[in-house]
């Protein structure tokens, strides 16, 4: 194995995803707290990026495990070479 599963682009980019989105939200939510008058509607839409980030990452996850299984099928099916004298 190359030391990189599939998934790992997807969670790499989910979490890059998540993190923008996690600081979208405490830049909206911090002028509710300060009384100030609250940002636009563009700023809550790029709070969504968490979810959006989540989803990504859990998606990676996913095709990393059933890239495992795959091999580990495969592993199994082959059969062992046999032993040396």
């Amino acid at each position: 194995m190359s030391g990189r599963n599939p998934g790992d682009v997807l969670v790499r980019a989910g979490a890059l995803v998540f993190g923008i989105g996690a600081l979208a939200t405490l830049v909206t939510v911090t002028p509710l707290f300060l009384g100030a008058d609250p940002l636009p509607t563009a700023a809550y839409l790029l709070s969504m990026l968490m979810g959006v980030g989540f989803l990504l990452a859990a998606a990676g996850l996913l095709r990393a495990v059933r890239s495992e299984r795959r091999q580990s099928a495969a592993a199994e099916a082959s059969p062992a070479p046999p032993p040396a004298r």
